[in-house]
């Protein structure tokens, strides 16, 4: 395991970029340690994470991305791998980032992108842009849904939406072992995704 701790807001000089689930934590009483996760690179450092002893809420830092990368193993420190998703850099202004420059988007097939927990989470956030209504559904260690958020209509910027682009979708349980956003034969980005122990 790597000497090098991670950065956690209590250590960072600036304002995180998303909101309660995952500010800067100092200065406010009686609230959990965050860490902001960055992608691993290091192929020959196995991870032990039955070993590892876990924050109680990861923000994903997806800026360490390339464009054009394929997520799957990057955040596998933190006990998370991804499924069906690309790193991009949204040159479509319907697709705006949260933050910073890069977002996930479902692909190679459209409107899915999948999380699995090696174990199991109790709360998971992202904030979803796109052009269809959108389902994140969590699921426990048997495939069962156990919470589900909505975005109920396309949130696209620059369009008549009713919905702002950005919309936090956030589902809690005590045993989230897998999320799925689905946006219905649509194309979506997510942003910020953060979890909890």
């Amino acid at each position: 395991m790597s000497s090098v701790p991670a950065q956690s807001w209590d250590t960072l000089g600036t304002v995180a970029r998303s909101t309660d689930v995952d500010r800067p934590m100092y200065n406010r009483p009686n609230v959990v340690k965050s860490i902001i996760a960055a992608v691993e690179r290091d192929d020959s450092q196995t991870w032990d994470s039955s070993a590892q002893e876990f924050p109680p809420c990861v923000r994903l830092d997806f800026e360490g991305l390339t464009r054009f990368e394929v997520v799957c193993d990057q955040y596998k420190r933190w006990g998370v791998r991804f499924d069906n998703a690309i790193a991009v850099t949204p040159s479509n202004p319907a697709y705006p980032t949260h933050s910073g420059d890069i977002v996930l988007m479902a692909a190679p097939k459209s409107g899915f992108l999948e999380l699995t927990f090696e174990r199991p989470v109790q709360f998971v956030s992202g904030y979803v842009t796109s052009s269809r209504f959108t389902a994140m559904s969590a699921y426990n260690h048997l495939g069962q849904t156990i919470t589900r958020g909505e975005l109920p209509a396309a949130n696209l910027a620059n369009s008549n939406s009713g919905v702002e682009p950005n919309q936090q979708l956030i589902v809690r349980s005590p045993d989230i072992h897998r999320v799925t956003f689905y946006a219905f034969d649509g194309e979506l980005v997510v942003d910020d995704i953060s979890f909890g122990y």
